[in-house]
This record gives structure tokens, sequence and C-alpha cells, in this order.
């Protein structure tokens, strides 16, 4: 399970503006906003954009400063292998350290969406001790073993949010690596990059 919410795109405008820089071909660019604030990319600036695009890595530096940030309410497990992808990329996440405790644990709070009855059972089990546990240190926070029965016992599968900051450029990368893999998160991640402004022309170019 991966939610995603509250994606932003920023610095369109720059980014190519900054591409022009190289020719000095500030007066080809034909782009503007629309009514809603959205930057929209004129026929010169496109055709720019996706020749650069194309050309690999050392030609469209001006991807690496279009931003996008997301809200990625994702597993553990799926976490571990998204934070292969270091450079470039910045995410504060919810703490477990910290705010394990303040709720009940439910089975909301975990990815179990392809368990079977079996599995399942030994979630519910295994969230009942970990409640218990939960209860015992809210009680009395002075004992400190529920909190690290807590957080040793943690499964992989328990979901936790953070705030994403990335670059087009980042995408390309994690779209042609993960766009088969075997974790169905990854496959909505990539549906999701799929859809950003102009993802056809400047991210989907291998």
């Amino acid at each position: 399970m991966i939610k995603i919410e509250r994606t932003s795109v920023m610095n369109l405008e720059n980014a190519i503006r900054g591409a022009r820089n190289p020719m000095n071909s500030w007066a080809r660019m034909d782009s503007s906003y629309d009514e809603h604030g959205n930057y929209i990319l004129g026929e010169n600036d496109l055709d720019l954009a996706k020749r650069l695009a194309k050309a690999g890595s050392d030609h469209r530096k001006f991807l690496r400063q279009i931003f996008v940030s997301v809200d990625l309410t994702a597993p553990l497990y799926w976490w571990k292998e998204f934070d292969t992808y270091k450079v470039g990329t910045v995410a504060n996440s919810c703490s477990t350290m910290h705010k394990i405790h303040t709720k009940a644990f439910e089975r909301d709070d975990f990815s179990c969406d392809r368990l079977d009855e079996g599995g399942l059972a030994a979630l519910d089990a295994l969230i009942a001790y970990l409640e218990s546990e939960r209860q015992k240190f809210t009680a009395d926070k002075e004992n400190r073993q529920p909190w690290h029965n807590m957080i040793q016992l943690l499964p992989s599968s328990y979901n936790q949010m953070r705030t994403v900051s990335m670059n087009y450029e980042n995408l390309i990368n994690i779209y042609y690596a993960r766009r088969n893999h075997k974790l169905a998160e990854w496959h909505t991640l990539c549906d999701w990059i799929r859809s950003l402004p102009y993802a056809e022309d400047l991210i989907l170019v291998k």
C-alpha cells in the first residue's frame, strides 16, 4: 500500500529560462501562466525541453531544477528501497521513536493488502501484543521495556508518512529502475510519475 498526497511541481519557468542560457536564446521563450496559475510550455520551449531531455543527463541539467514535493505514506519495507535514492532527494518522516506510543495500533497502520488469512491472523496477534505494550508504556513511561518491545517488534509492514522533495532527473532514474518491480507500491508510484506535468516529454525519455 502506498498513499500519494499533496503533490506540488515547482520552478518550471526558471528551469526553462536556465535551459536557454547556453545559447542566449531567451527571446524565443513562448511559455506563460494560465488562469489557474499553471506554467504552460509554449511550442518553442517545449521543443527545446524535449530535445534536451532526450539528449542525456549531461544536456538536461534543467530537469534538476524542476522540483517536486509530495507526501508519501508507505510501509517500512518500501522505504528501505526508496532510501537508495539519496542524491538530490530530501525526506522528513514521521517519527516512530517519539510518536509510536501516542495512538492505538490497528490494522490500518500496516500494509496488509496482500496477506492471506494466515498472515492476517499473525498480524492481528502481533497488533494485539503491540497495543498491550503501548498501554503499559503510556501508563508508566519510566518503564522503558514496553517501548523497546514495540520498537524491536514493529514489522516492516508498518506505514510511515514522509514529505519528500525530488526533481525530474531523480524521477527519470526512479521510473526506469522500478517500473517493472515486483512490489505493487512501485507501480503505483510510477503511475503517479506518469501523471506529472509534461512527464511524457521530460521524464519518459528513454
